[in-house]
C-alpha cells in the first residue's frame, strides 16, 4: 500500500494509482493518435520519479511497475475515438479532486504538480515541425488539467 493512502477505499486507491495513466491517455490521445514517443515520455517520467527520497517515491514505484502494459490495457477499455474518450477521461480525472482531502496535503500537492508536469512533457514529446509547435490545439486545451482542483488551494 502506498504511504498516505490509508484513508482511501479500494476504488479510490485504484483511481489515484491510475491517475498518471489517465493523464497520459488524455494528453497523448487528445489529437486522436497516441504515439510511441508520448508513451515513452510517460514511462521515463514515472521511472525517474521512483528514484530519490520524496513523498512520491513509493507511489511511483507502484505506478511504474508494468506501466506500459497497464497503459495498453487501460487504453483498450476506452472508446477509440478521442471525441468519445476525452469526456470520459476528464470525468474520471475530475474525481481525484474529491480525494485530496482524504490524503496527506503535502503528498497531494506534490502529486498534483507531477501530474501537470507529466501532461506538459507528454504534450511536448511528439509532433511539431523540427521541434517547433509541438503542442497541438487539442493538447493545449487539456494541458492544465483544469478538471483536477489544485490541492494547495483547498
Amino acid at each position: 500500500m502506498v504511504k498516505g493512502f490509508s484513508g482511501l477505499n479500494d476504488a479510490e486507491m485504484e483511481l489515484m494509482l491510475k491517475a498518471p495513466l489517465l493523464v497520459c491517455i488524455l494528453i497523448a490521445g487528445a489529437d486522436g493518435d497516441i504515439d510511441r514517443k508520448e508513451i515513452r515520455e510517460a514511462i521515463n517520467l514515472t521511472q525517474a520519479r521512483q528514484k530519490g527520497d520524496t513523498e512520491l517515491t513509493g507511489y511511483f514505484k507502484e505506478v511504474s511497475q508494468d506501466f506500459e502494459d497497464k497503459l495498453k490495457i487501460l487504453i483498450q477499455s476506452y472508446p477509440y475515438e478521442s471525441t468519445q474518450r476525452t469526456p470520459l477521461l476528464v470525468q474520471e480525472l475530475g474525481q481525484i479532486s474529491t480525494l485530496w482531502k482524504k490524503i496527506d496535503n503535502a503528498f497531494a500537492i506534490q502529486l498534483y504538480k507531477v501530474l501537470k508536469e507529466l501532461a506538459a512533457k507528454i504534450a511536448s514529446s511528439s509532433g511539431g515541425l523540427w521541434g517547433m509547435n509541438k503542442v497541438n490545439a487539442e493538447e493545449a486545451k487539456l494541458l492544465q488539467l483544469t478538471m483536477i482542483s489544485d490541492p494547495a488551494k483547498n
